[in-house]
């Protein structure tokens, strides 16, 4: 096969399937090794970074897939007659925060850290396809644990977990306990 063949047989997979693709698995379907598949995906990427394509090829992962550019969300969203995305509550983007830098964890795990009931905020986001369920945990009562899905990623446009920004430095911190600490401390001065 000769290599534009095999660039257009990596492109049509990647079309067609429209979900993420493993790298392994799109090598396997398009008759390619893998260590070839780097150089098609490469071209490919070239060929969508030109201003006159609306296709980019999106990293998630360990996986592939073709998406429109950002830049083109209103013409697809008029097109195609799309409710203009509702912005997640704080609430939500709490419980994303939790489970993209604990997963897999469970709802009791979420709400341990947020001190609040969040069944319906698990379960709106599992509807909106931002976390899915990640198996059950070899717990009393099996609990369904959770994890971010590829969805989160390209909402979040990130490629893979390893992009979050790290988490600030426990030490410091300031603690609800110190707060009050100095709270207490300042109304003993002033009396």
């Amino acid at each position: 096969m000769e290599n534009y063949e095999k660039i257009a047989a990596v492109e049509a997979i990647l079309f067609a399937g429209g979900e993420p693709i493993d790298a392994d698995k799109l090598a396997l379907a398009a008759g390619v090794e893998p260590m070839e598949l780097e150089g098609i995906i490469k071209a490919l990427e070239e060929k969508y970074s030109q201003e006159s394509s609306g296709i980019e090829l999106l990293h998630l992962e360990d996986q592939l897939q073709l998406a429109t550019k950002q830049r083109y969300a209103e013409q697809i969203k008029a097109a195609f007659e799309i409710r203009k995305n509702t912005a997640l509550s704080a609430a939500a983007m709490e419980v994303l925060t939790i489970v993209a830098y604990n997963q897999p964890v469970t709802k009791s795990f979420v709400e341990s850290v947020r001190g609040v009931d969040s069944s319906s905020t698990v379960n709106s986001l599992v509807e909106k396809g931002l976390l899915c369920e990640a198996g059950r945990l070899e717990l009393p009562g099996r609990p369904i644990a959770y994890k971010t899905t590829d969805a989160f990623l390209r909402a979040f446009q990130i490629s893979g977990l390893s992009e979050l920004p790290p988490l600030p430095d426990q030490e410091a911190q300031v603690t609800i306990d110190e707060i009050i600490e100095s709270a207490e401390a300042a109304d003993d001065t002033e009396n």
